[in-house]
């Protein structure tokens, strides 16, 4: 009998297969001859399974944005627990961190987020969801921020669309800064700067 195929799955498996020639190579290196070689598949197999290379790339973001919010979403519910509000600064503090490369996960993942930002300059579809997952972000911290006023743990007058922009436009220094220089910018050094913008915001 031919062998059952989860389209699905070997989809995510030429992602992967991407996400590691990005790592290596940056997005230019990114051909479908070098991501099926990298997935060892023909290249007529991930023709199979995508339109064409922007299609690849386009799936490829989007899987790797939906890992980094799957794993921001599982903090969510703990952060909204009211049984849990003396934790709520700390508990703030770890799923704003999930943005931030302080381990070697989320430090690669940080990596080929930057690259296909990068590439996002050129690339109008890359860039379309490269603002989708901003937007989602800042809309995230938004959502943090307001509980944390409605707790009376903010400024009820703090400019809450400024300080997700604020914020995001932090994250997005601290990993550039985290992949150029790491042994400056360790984690712990991230999680300081992160701990005091926040405590900086409880005074307005």
């Amino acid at each position: 009998m031919p062998k059952i195929v989860d389209p699905g799955a070997r989809r995510r498996a030429v992602a992967d297969a991407v996400l590691r020639v990005i790592a290596r190579e940056g997005v230019e290196g990114a051909s479908l001859r070098t991501v099926a070689d990298e997935a060892r598949l023909a290249v007529g197999s991930v023709r199979h399974y995508f339109r064409d290379h922007d299609e690849v790339l386009l799936f490829t973001m989007r899987e790797l944005s939906a890992r980094i919010d799957r794993r921001v979403r599982a903090h969510v519910d703990g952060l909204l627990d009211p049984a849990a509000r003396r934790e709520r600064p700390a508990r703030v503090e770890e799923l704003i961190g999930e943005f931030l490369a302080l381990d070697e996960e989320r430090r690669q993942e940080a990596v080929l987020w930057a690259a296909f930002c990068g590439a996002a300059r050129l690339r109008p579809e890359l860039r379309a969801c490269a603002v989708e997952m901003e937007t989602g972000l800042r809309a995230l911290l938004a959502r943090v921020l307001r509980g944390a006023q409605e707790a009376g743990a903010l400024p009820a007058d703090l400019d809450v669309d400024l300080e997700c922009l604020r914020l995001s436009a932090l994250l997005d220094g601290l990993n550039l800064r985290a992949m150029l220089e790491p042994e400056y910018v360790t984690p712990e050094a991230q999680r300081a700067v992160l701990r005091r913008h926040l405590q900086g915001l409880k005074a307005g």
